[in-house]
């Protein structure tokens, strides 16, 4: 305000020149609250932007790590489970109590983690009652209990091969079930999938053979063949029943969500197990099984113990995929470590990796890769839409900038 009278007063070029510099800066001065707006808006969503980005490498490193869990778990647990039998182990119900029994030793990871993963998601304003939680657990508990004894019969009187060529099909009874319970959509690249795996599995109830360690007569290859198949088709099940849980009863999808429905049902799944255990006079065979183990006592013992810990480990990595993605998702990711275990069976326990196993092998990795395909195309179309939005949003401020400019 001072600046324009001392402008008019001046009778030299200098005052002229410098009156002249300080109105350029009132004339800017004036103009500055609409760019900073502005700028303001786009700092906005720049940092939406990167909160957004952050978000997604977030999660798809946990994706990673759950993946890394479920193929090395899965992979390790069959090639222990089967060096369990090979080596003088008979009982189908310990080789089922160490898949489920392991699961306090994710107490300590529980508790210490609880505290950095607090984001909820609620279905709706209503808590789920305990007597629903409850009997989420004891069914689902159940249910993984009979299908451990089944994986358990499979392994005894299959290759570990064929055992882990069969499990493929868990993938085609997963998308089924999820079809049904949980409105997963079928396109025809994931009915192709389900077509593949389910000719793979087919293929291998004409492939008669016989364990290089255990001699199996057809009857019980057609048993472990038959208990191996209801196997995936109850981890199918369990899949789609546990996201059901998460979206349905549970109402809410947290890390202690997650974290209770592995502690909660591998302890209703460990209970029936030892119940079997008992029932069936298995446990009175224990100590001389133990004592005529090929590997001695110690082996023994180390071999149960680590069966159960990476039955833990695939067991997280499992239900963090439900979590984070979809049971099918999370079934294809099992089904990814396909080509593992049969590779580590022809150079541990010497399987005959013969023609109609190599077949087979390759129509599952066929019909793995259309469905990532199939997901690959799902997520580029939701990157899409979310560019589509992110570029209509900045509209509102540019419109009000121009009515605003209108009126100056």
């Amino acid at each position: 305000m001072n600046l324009l009278p001392v402008h008019l007063q001046g009778g030299n070029s200098t005052s002229t020149m410098k009156a002249d510099q300080e109105l350029q800066v009132i004339v800017q001065q004036g103009k500055e609250p609409n760019p900073t707006a502005k700028d303001q808006e786009n700092s906005f969503i720049r940092s939406q932007k990167e909160v957004s980005h952050s978000n997604t490498y977030k999660r798809w490193l946990r994706v990673t790590v759950y993946t890394f869990f479920v193929i090395s778990g899965q992979s390790v647990a069959t090639i222990l489970g089967r060096l369990y039998y090979d080596n003088g182990g008979n009982s189908k119900w310990l080789a089922t109590v160490v898949q489920l029994v392991g699961f306090p030793v994710l107490l300590p990871y529980y508790f210490l983690s609880i505290k950095t993963h607090t984001t909820t998601t609620h279905r709706d304003g209503k808590t789920t009652s305990p007597r629903n939680r409850v009997l989420v657990y004891i069914v689902l508990g159940l249910l993984v209990g009979a299908d451990c004894y089944l994986y358990s019969i499979g392994l005894l009187y299959l290759p570990v091969s064929t055992y882990s060529l069969i499990c493929a099909s868990q993938l085609a009874f997963n998308a089924f079930f999820s079809y049904f319970l949980n409105s997963q959509k079928l396109t025809p690249i994931i009915l192709n999938s389900i077509f593949l795996l389910t000719i793979s599995s087919t293929l291998l109830a004409f492939n008669n053979e016989e364990s290089s360690a255990t001699k199996v007569t057809k009857g019980q290859y057609v048993k472990g063949f038959i208990c191996t198949v209801g196997a995936s088709a109850g981890y199918g099940l369990v899949l789609s029943l546990q996201q059901l849980a998460f979206l349905k009863v549970l109402k809410k999808q947290t890390f202690t969500e997650v974290m209770d429905m592995i502690i909660y049902v591998s302890l209703v799944a460990s209970c029936v197990s030892l119940v079997g255990l008992f029932a069936s006079g298995e446990w009175k065979s224990l100590s001389s099984e133990m004592e005529n183990y090929k590997r001695g006592k110690v082996s023994y013992v180390m071999n149960l113990v680590w069966t159960a810990v990476t039955w833990q480990v695939f067991s997280i990595g499992g239900t963090g995929l439900i979590f984070e993605l979809s049971s099918l998702f999370s079934n294809a990711i099992s089904v990814l470590g396909l080509p593992v275990v049969p590779i580590l069976a022809v150079i541990i326990f010497h399987d005959k990796m013969n023609g109609l196993k190599v077949i087979s092998m390759i129509i599952a990795i066929w019909g793995f890769t259309s469905y990532v395909y199939q997901h690959y195309l799902d997520d580029k179309k939701l990157k899409k839409s979310h560019g589509i939005k992110t570029k209509e949003s900045p509209e509102p401020p540019e419109a009000e900038e121009g009515s605003s400019g209108q009126s100056n």
